[in-house]
């Protein structure tokens, strides 16, 4: 639970009620993509419920109303951010790791746009087909990745790439460890770039081929084995907390955060974006408000679909078949599972409090720990109607 949002300050709710309605009139929406601009425009608000606080020390008065939870918005994500950046440093590597980004090129974005389910698992299974290969020919390991997906650029144009991070380490076939990876590079990035394309475009031919569509996108594939691929890796990050949380940038980042929207008129949004041919300056981008909701719900991913994927010796799977341990937490936790103790958990509030620092039960006003519930607000119950009329009907 949060306080209510600052009423003059722009955000992505503000623009789905105030453009949403003509978008859900002029463009054919599913179901996924309905109903998170209905959690965005009602997150943090009296609609989701909440609670009244009072201090018992001074009597000062707090209303916090519920978050929406939709992976999405963009105000759900930082204590989601903060607790898996704790927990998959728990079972990683303390090595180094390099960063790898694969990109597709925009000529297949149509293919994305018709299936994404089908597009994004064929580039996840792509990208680790790749490491995995070059792990075993190029050291003779089984070597690991941690990848997220991300499907936007920066003026939220369709940009689907996968960021990985990659441990300098392998387990080779004689159960052993082995360091694997050069100074600057882990794999020569031609080969990778060049592998990783022709392994994405004859998964995806085949997918197409099996389902009856490879006619309708053939001119696009063509299009695609004629422009350069290309996989972009960063130097190795020496310690392994570093890189996780660089990395913990990444992944709970939705197309847009609230922060760099700057303004909403009756007709455009202006926000910034960083241009990347211009040494990543942030630049004011303007555009018409239906267009910016459009872009955005392109990058809603489909209903189940996992944006963040462990391989390898990174894989729940693995690490349990192989036995392998990364951390003395991970141990511990080992240890007392086989043992039957049960490791206590920390409440949602003590989560909170310990990554956060802020303490929801502090008085803003006199600063003592005394604020306490002393009524509960109610969800408001919408009454079982189509989830796009109901959308509708609380936009502007």
């Amino acid at each position: 639970m949060s306080s209510a949002r600052r009423p003059n300050k722009p955000e992505l709710a503000t623009i789905v009620h105030r453009f949403g309605r003509q978008l859900i009139d002029g463009h054919k929406l599913s179901p996924t993509q309905v109903k998170a601009l209905n959690n965005i425009a009602q997150c943090r608000t009296r609609a989701l419920g909440g609670h009244e606080e009072v201090c018992v020390h001074c009597g000062e008065k707090r209303y916090s109303y519920n978050s929406c939870g939709d992976r999405h918005c963009p105000k759900c994500q930082i204590t989601k951010q903060m607790q898996w950046v704790e927990q998959i440093t728990q079972l990683t590597l303390p090595i180094r790791h390099y960063h790898i980004i694969f990109t597709v090129p925009h000529q297949l974005n149509s293919i994305c746009l018709w299936n994404q389910k089908l597009y994004y698992s064929t580039l996840f299974g792509a990208v680790w087909d790749t490491l995995q290969s070059f792990g075993y020919t190029h050291y003779g390991v089984e070597s690991g990745a941690i990848a997220i997906l991300h499907s936007w650029g920066q003026n939220l144009s369709l940009h689907p790439h996968i960021h990985c991070i990659v441990p300098a380490a392998g387990y080779s076939l004689q159960g052993k460890w082995k360091n694997i990876g050069q100074e600057k590079f882990l794999y020569p990035v031609h080969q990778l770039s060049a592998a990783f394309k022709n392994k994405f475009l004859d998964s995806i031919k085949r997918k197409l081929k099996k389902l009856q569509m490879a006619a309708s996108f053939h001119e696009q594939i063509q299009q695609a084995y004629a422009t350069p691929w290309v996989v972009f890796c960063e130097p190795p990050l020496s310690d392994a907390r570093h890189v996780i949380h660089y990395l913990g940038q990444y992944t709970h980042r939705v197309a847009i955060s609230n922060h760099r929207i700057v303004d909403v008129s009756d007709t455009h949004v202006t926000f910034q974006a960083k241009d990347y041919h211009d040494k990543a300056r942030a630049k004011p981008v303007r555009l018409p408000g239906v267009e910016f909701l459009r872009r955005f719900c392109q990058h809603v991913f489909p209903k189940g679909m996992m944006r963040i994927r462990r391989f390898g010796i990174y894989n729940p799977t693995t690490i349990k078949r192989l036995g392998l341990v990364f951390s003395f937490d991970h141990l511990r936790r080992i240890r007392a599972a086989k043992a039957g103790v049960k490791v206590k958990k920390e409440t949602a509030l003590q989560c909170y409090r310990r990554l956060t620092g802020f303490d929801p039960c502090r008085c803003p006003r006199c600063n003592n720990k005394t604020m306490k519930v002393v009524a509960v607000i109610p969800r408001i119950r919408s009454p079982a109607e189509n989830m796009l009329k109901l959308l509708r009907s609380k936009l502007l």
